[in-house]
C-alpha cells in the first residue's frame, strides 16, 4: 500500500513540474555598474523613476526607484511566454511595464504580475550601491 501511494504521489510530482512556471528566465550573466550621476540614469534621482537597457540579461533590464528610495531591478523578458523572448516596456507614469507581445503588465515596485496573462513575477536581480555607483548583478 505505501508503495502503491508513493508512486501514485511521484507520478503527480512529475505532472506538476511540467506545468508552465517551469518556464523561467534563462540564467545568464548580469553586471550593470555606473555611477549615479551617469545621465542614463537620471530618470532614478526619484522614487517612482525607471530606467531601461536592453544590452544586459536575457531580454534587457529595467531598474526602479521604489517609493522607499531603494533600487531593484528585473530582467525585460517577459514571464508569459518566456521563450519569445519579448521585452517588456515602461509605463508612462513609470510604476509599471507591459509586455506588448501579451498585453501584460507588471508592477515595478516588487515585480508582481499586474494584469493577465502575466502570473509569473519578473526575474529579479541584486541591486546595490557601493560608494556613488549603481550595480546590478546576479
Amino acid at each position: 500500500m505505501i508503495r502503491k501511494l508513493s508512486g501514485v504521489f511521484l507520478l503527480v510530482l512529475t505532472f506538476v513540474g511540467c506545468g508552465k512556471d517551469n518556464l523561467v528566465i534563462p540564467n545568464v550573466p548580469v553586471n550593470f555598474s555606473a555611477p549615479l550621476t551617469d545621465p542614463r540614469l537620471i530618470r532614478l534621482s526619484s522614487p517612482g523613476g525607471a530606467v531601461a537597457f536592453s544590452d544586459y540579461g536575457v531580454a534587457g533590464i529595467v531598474i526602479y526607484r521604489t517609493t522607499n528610495g531603494s533600487y531593484v531591478a528585473y530582467d525585460r523578458c517577459s514571464t508569459v511566454n518566456p521563450q519569445k523572448m519579448c521585452a517588456v516596456e515602461l509605463d508612462e507614469p513609470s510604476f509599471t511595464v507591459t509586455d506588448k507581445c501579451s498585453g501584460a503588465k507588471y508592477l515595478l515596485e516588487d515585480g508582481s504580475p499586474a494584469k493577465a496573462p502575466a502570473e509569473i513575477a519578473l526575474k529579479k536581480y541584486t541591486t546595490y550601491i557601493a560608494g556613488n555607483t549603481l550595480h546590478v548583478t546576479n
